[in-house]
This record gives structure tokens, C-alpha cells and sequence, in this order.
């Protein structure tokens, strides 16, 4: 097995130590296999001429159980000689040292504070946090150093720790997103099996908010001819605006490499139908920009329509969003921004 990032990150040289213990999941986690590794690091530096919205980076695992059939971090298994497929859903890398890395990592004499933001590869809320408590270890950990953070997530398991958050909250600023792209049972049911029901989510979105976290959504992926039709994106923006979220952003499908060879034939079986329209909108790994611009400016409007805040998808991750923070007062119009990549 081959425990090294792909070729960008090389520099960094091998992500974990040589041993990998396997452990065979029993009970609510059979059919799955956990690898406890431990990292050499575990704040990673995205790449400066990323077009990300945030630099600095936690992920306690690898692969995850909510199995969206479009998840752009599939690929990120091949690196370590797994596949995209099935062994991203079922075998788990585990970073078990994770909060004991951090807790050396946040060294003032080495560390500025900078944001950090959690959830950009895979879920740091997936089924697993719930046995291995790492997250919550991690934003423990932000909390005693002060050390600004945002989380996104499709799991209502953040509501779990809701306690270290809002200690959290209150001595730097934190900020959360909820992935929502659709209401629609049926979607939902087919495209993220693992995932919690959207409408819980809704009400995670709310209570977070209420508990003083400020929360957002982001609408994604929406996938055509799946989840962007007009009175599906309306029904999940109110949802979304009625829960308080902090903001309300979409974003368009991606289809890049790694990702397209599991989505293709998942379509295939499940809507053999929309194999012509997703030929059309995708030669390569984007949507065209007219169609982006399409779910964009009809998102934007359900968003004026009732009462929310709309931001560019890259403003979600800001915690010092003055905007966001000011949630509860009336939110003001806005011109709908070109879409952004977020790597979701």
C-alpha cells in the first residue's frame, strides 16, 4: 500500500507512518474496515495558487460511509492504492493521532492562528466520528488556542457537539456549512445513501444557528436533470432561509476525473435517460457556464424571494463574514456572483 499524496503534495514526502493497523467493523459499522494510521502532520497547506477560499486544512480520515455517488474526493483513495469506488465507502483511513498532532502543531512559536477548515476531503462527521470522537478531540483542541475554524459537513452528528462549538465560538470565530442539495426523497435516496435525511440537516442548520454557530448551506451539488428543477431548488432555499441559515449558495455538479468514472455508470443504471444530457453539458469536468449561471440566478432569487442571504460560495468558509454573523438582522440584496469551484 502506498501511503503518499498525489504529485503536488510530494514535497510534503509520506503522509503516515509505515505500520498500518487494520481493524474489521462490527455491529452498525460491518462490512467496513478501518486503517489506524498515524500522521506525520495534520494541518496541510493547501497549494498557493489554489483558487480555495482557505488555506490551511484538517482531515482526520479518509474515504467516508455517506457514499454520494459524486464525490469529488473518491479520487484521493487511488492515491493509496485503493479504489474510487467501494473501498472508498468501506475502508476508512483513521488518522488516530490527529489531536495529539495538533496540539504540537499549534506551538505559538511556529503557529500564526490562521483559519483553519475542516471538511475538504471528506466528512469530518461521517458515521465513524461517532467511534472515534477525533473531531470533536479537534475542535477541543481549536478551542483552547483560540484558533479561528469553519466546518462543513452533511452530517447531523455536528449537533453532538454542539457544547465544544459554542465554547469554541466564543473565543475565536467559528463558522459551519451544511451541504444540502435537494429535498427530493427519491435523489436523495439514489445519489447519498450514507447521508442523513436532507430534512434533518434543515433542522441542524437551525439549531446550530439558534445555538449561536453561525451556519449556511451550500446547495450541492446540484445535479441536472436530477435536482435542478426550479420548484426542487425553491422547496430546499426556503427550507434553508425558514431554518435562519446564515447564507444560501449553489453550486453545479463537477464531473473531473476519478469522479466520472463512478458517476457515468451509477447514471447509466439509475437514469439511463440523462446519459445524453450529461454527454452534452459534460466534455469536460464543468457544467458550461450558461448552465451554471442558469441554477445560480434561480437560486439567488428563491433566496431574495424569501428573506435569506445569498454570498459568493467561496465567502461560506469566512468566519469573519461580518454578513453571516449579523444573520439575524434583515438581510440585504444580492447580485447573484459567478459560481465558484469548492471542490465539492
Amino acid at each position: 500500500m502506498r501511503w503518499r499524496l498525489s504529485e503536488e503534495d510530494e514535497s510534503q514526502g509520506a503522509l503516515f507512518e509505515e505500520e498500518v493497523e487494520r481493524h474489521i467493523g462490527k455491529g452498525e459499522f460491518r462490512g467496513m474496515e478501518f486503517l489506524h494510521v498515524n500522521a506525520r502532520t495534520i494541518i496541510n497547506e493547501i497549494p498557493r495558487a489554489s483558487q480555495l477560499p482557505f488555506r490551511w486544512t484538517i482531515n482526520a480520515y479518509r474515504g467516508c460511509s455517506h457514499a454520494c455517488v459524486y464525490c469529488f474526493a473518491r479520487p484521493t483513495h487511488e492515491y493509496l492504492d485503493m479504489n474510487a469506488g467501494e473501498d472508498f465507502e468501506r475502508k476508512i483511513v483513521v488518522k488516530v493521532n490527529a489531536v495529539e498532532r495538533l496540539k504540537a502543531e499549534l506551538n505559538p512559536a511556529r503557529w500564526a492562528g490562521d483559519h483553519i477548515a475542516m471538511g475538504t476531503n471528506t466528512d469530518p462527521y461521517q458515521r465513524c466520528e461517532g467511534k472515534y470522537r477525533l473531531t470533536r478531540g479537534i475542535v477541543e483542541v481549536l478551542a483552547e488556542h483560540a484558533n479561528p475554524f469553519s466546518i462543513l459537513t452533511k452530517s447531523t452528528l455536528i449537533l453532538r457537539d454542539l457544547d465544544v462549538l459554542t465554547e469554541a465560538a466564543q473565543r475565536a470565530d467559528v463558522r459551519a456549512n451544511l451541504s444540502i442539495g435537494t429535498l427530493d426523497e427519491e435523489v436523495w435516496k439514489i445519489s447519498e445513501p450514507g447521508t442523513p435525511h436532507p430534512k434533518k440537516r434543515v433542522e441542524a442548520v437551525a439549531k446550530l444557528n439558534e445555538a449561536g454557530i453561525p451556519t449556511g448551506v451550500l446547495v450541492a451539488p446540484v445535479l441536472p436533470g436530477l435536482s435542478d428543477h426550479p420548484e426542487q431548488l425553491r422547496e430546499v432555499v426556503k427550507a434553508c432561509a425558514d431554518a435562519g441559515a446564515a447564507t444560501i449558495s449553489p453550486i453545479v455538479l463537477h464531473l473531473r476525473p476519478g469522479v466520472r468514472e463512478q458517476y457515468t455508470p451509477w447514471l447509466e443504471k439509475e437514469r439511463p435517460d440523462l446519459v445524453p444530457l450529461y454527454e452534452e453539458l459534460y466534455p469536460r469536468s464543468y457544467a458550461p457556464k450558461a448552465a451554471q449561471q442558469k441554477v445560480t440566478k434561480l437560486v439567488y432569487g428563491y433566496v431574495r424571494e424569501f428573506g435569506g442571504l445569498a454570498v459568493q460560495p467561496g465567502d461560506t468558509r469566512d468566519t469573519g463574514h461580518e454578513r453571516a454573523k449579523a444573520a439575524t438582522t434583515p438581510r440585504r440584496r444580492a447580485i447573484p456572483p459567478a459560481q465558484l469551484d469548492l471542490d465539492l
